[in-house]
């Protein structure tokens, strides 16, 4: 095991570290010599980060590397600053916080009007430039004319012409093009001032943004070109998952990507991020678009274009309105709802009424035509943007239209990829259209490839077991494993398997199995002292036991597009509440409730996701991919796992530190240990790690008051007189 001795000991910012981290450090740096990527779990609030930070700063400085921590939480990216900004006290770094250019930029255009204004303000620099060095040699010919030299009055001559044409361009610049004025101010004053201000320590890129603001400057360019070769960068999981944004991201820090340590945070969501990454949708406001741009090109190919396009349309409109029963259509709001096109014996709906509905030469020849016609016209209105001849970067419609539906004709059976159609209505409108869209089922055709050609990466979360199951999904081979429960001393907190109702979703209606949960919760909230948290499996659970518990204490409910953090600013303020929220929202995991801001964690039932036609596509591709290596493994990887992974992040919410305490609290049957017995093929306990089902006490709803009142008197938690049971 590493000492205190080891060189990567300078980067730790605190006196000493756990016996644990230490260990992990150790393990994690040997890792990291050897290029092999980590798998780490670790419990809520036992300090991964720094874990895994610190070895990995001390291997990048040696070897010539960068460090790039990553994370889809933004309450992590705070954490990630704070730490950094812990490290360089004690020694210093080089360090960037990297976000999106949607988010700082100060004039609000989209990436490809960005790009062109970029372009065309460097265009105007480099003539004034060459403008002010022709002004010089004018300026020099003309004194040595003056003194008698014929020859360079006659070079000055031609160097005035050559200045006239130059001040003729930066005027059709300045008066029919578009510029950035603060790009133009990034490439014409000395920006060595901000450099020496961002890396005088960890700066966020509001801090960049405000900064940038009050000089007139844009930010997230200096960002780009400041990035080249620093010790770390902190940024969202899209700069790495994305494979377009990946290789730009990497080109700007200046490194190769063997050049990289990755260091993903809450990396049990890799999984699911991974999968938002690739999928890729096409609307039929799109389509419509893509033929209205056709319809006034004059260009031989625009016909064939427009009608595989139109076909296509078509096809998908076909598809969507043969799926509505009777007032399907009426029902359709303004979320996107899925249908079922998918086929077990066949192709999908929207191909077949694709292919039964084309009539042409060839719809592969037609899609070249299609891709080649709308490539020109991209190139077309990138220079008219540039040029000045429009006032927006507009966007190629049927080159949009034309690769996704070549993708979707050519992958959609090879690739893993699962067809979807949905529909929605337009609320200005108040129509129903539709969207294609190919749906990745398993991540590690986005991942492995990324994993493959990192230096190493270390993937660390508090639920990251059971590691051969992660290795599977997310595509890392040969890694080195380690996991760390909870550190903090066990006498300190309780985690309770209530033998409640087994709130199965045919149960969850049922009027008595709801009046025995929400009695329960009233014990728990009444016995608490302190603010207590319960999660639902969805958000409508979440609504119907808040508005059903009779209790003293303040009642607050999360719902769906609510600010989180002003809920658990609320919430966290007072001492006495009860927060009701879903398990698969945002307050689950990445949100600290640190001493007094929550004593009581609860789950309800277990709080299985959605079941719907993507649900069972993933299984089916794991079942594919994974079935050989055990039985179910499509329920368990898709499924089960997940599932117990989100509430044991929600039971880590509470007893973050060693003088913290709390107790965990496990709503439904299914978790108990009797479970394993009487209903062995619902119970969840065995998933669980071995260390988390020995501290689970079983224990019915009717003595879990006594047993927190104890617990809770143990800790002498109450301020007066103890609730009576």
């Amino acid at each position: 095991m590493a000492t205190t001795d080891d060189g990567y000991m300078r980067f730790f910012p605190f006196e000493e570290p756990y016996d644990h981290q230490q260990e992990a450090m150790g393990t994690i740096y040997d890792a990291l010599d050897e290029g092999r990527d980590v798998l780490f779990e670790g419990a809520c609030g036992t300090g991964k980060t720094l874990a895994s930070l610190v070895p990995a700063l001390e291997h990048a400085r040696e070897t010539g590397k960068t460090v790039v921590i990553t994370t889809n939480v933004h309450q992590q990216m705070r954490q990630f600053v704070e730490d950094a900004r812990a490290i360089t006290d004690q020694e210093r770094l080089r360090a960037v916080v990297f976000r999106g250019k949607g988010s700082m930029c100060h004039i609000d255009v989209d990436y490809e009007e960005c790009q062109a204004l970029r372009d065309t303000t460097r265009d105007l620099v480099e003539v004034e430039s060459d403008i002010a060095e022709l002004e010089q040699r004018e300026g020099e010919l003309l004194s040595d004319g003056q003194a008698g030299s014929s020859e360079a009055m006659e070079a000055r001559n031609a160097v005035v012409e050559e200045l006239r044409d130059l001040q003729d361009e930066r005027e059709e610049i300045e008066t029919e093009r578009s510029t950035c004025d603060h790009y133009y101010r990034n490439l014409t004053v000395d920006t060595s001032e901000f450099y020496s201000w961002l890396f005088d320590d960890v700066r966020t890129p509001d801090d960049v943004y405000e900064y940038a603001h009050e000089q007139g400057l844009c930010g997230y360019e200096l960002l780009k070109e400041g990035m080249d070769g620093v010790d770390l960068v902190v940024c969202n999981y899209h700069h790495l998952l994305d494979p377009t944004i990946r290789e730009q991201f990497f080109h700007w820090i200046g490194r190769d990507p063997e050049d990289i340590i990755a260091v993903f945070d809450e990396a049990h969501n890799v999984e699911s991020a991974a999968r938002d990454h690739a999928r890729r949708t096409l609307t039929e406001n799109t389509l419509d678009q893509a033929l209205d741009e056709l319809d006034g090109e004059d260009d031989a190919r625009a016909d064939a274009a427009a009608n595989v396009i139109g076909t296509f349309r078509d096809a998908l409109v076909e598809a969507y309105e043969d799926s509505f029963e009777f007032g399907g259509r009426e029902a359709v709001d303004e979320h996107w709802d899925d249908v079922t096109i998918a086929n077990d014996d066949r192709k999908d709906d929207l191909t077949l009424a694709f292919l039964q509905g084309y009539t042409g030469p060839g719809f592969h020849e037609e899609l070249d035509h299609a891709l080649e016609l709308g490539r020109d016209l991209d190139a077309r209105y990138q220079e008219a943007f540039k040029e000045g001849d429009l006032d927006t970067r507009k966007e190629c419609q049927t080159l949009q239209a034309a690769g996704f539906i070549a993708d979707w004709l050519d992958e959609t059976d090879e690739t893993g990829q699962y067809p979807v159609v949905s529909v929605r209505r337009d609320e200005s409108t108040d129509e129903v259209y539709g969207r294609a869209e190919l749906y990745t089922c398993i991540p590690e055709q986005v991942t492995r490839d990324l994993f493959g050609v990192l230096h190493a990466a270390v993937l660390m979360s508090a639920t990251l077991r059971p590691f051969d199951v992660t290795e599977n999904v997310v595509g890392v081979d040969d890694p080195v494993t380690m996991a760390y429960g909870a550190q903090f001393p066990e006498e300190r907190r309780r985690t309770y398997a209530v033998d409640g109702p087994a709130l199965f979703s045919s149960e969850r209606d049922d009027p008595q199995t709801q009046q025995r949960i929400a009695r329960t919760l009233e014990d728990i909230v009444r016995f608490t002292p302190g603010n207590t948290l319960v999660f639902c499996p969805s958000y409508s659970e979440a609504e119907r036991y808040h508005d059903m518990t009779a209790v003293s204490a303040t009642r607050y409910l999360d719902e769906p597009g609510t600010q989180a953090r002003d809920l658990r600013e609320a919430f966290t303020d007072g001492d006495d509440g009860v927060l009701y929220t879903s398990l698969w929202g945002t307050l689950g995991e990445g949100v600290s409730y640190d001493g007094d801001d929550a004593r009581t964690v609860v789950v309800v039932g277990v709080p299985y996701p959605h079941l719907d036609d993507r649900m069972d596509a993933v299984q089916d591709a794991y079942d594919v991919a994974f079935g050989d290596d055990e039985d179910d493994a499509g329920w368990r990887y898709a499924v089960e796992i997940p599932t117990v992974r989100k509430t044991r992040q929600a039971l880590g919410r509470v007893v973050r530190s060693p003088e913290d305490f709390g107790a965990r609290i496990l709503l439904d049957k299914r978790y108990t240990e009797a479970a394993e017995m009487e209903m062995h093929d619902y119970a969840v306990r065995g998933t669980f790690p071995p260390e988390e089902r020995r501290e689970m006490v079983d224990i019915g709803p009717e003595k879990l008051k006594f047993a927190m009142l104890n617990f809770y008197q143990d800790m002498d938690a109450y301020d007066g007189p103890p609730p009576k049971p």
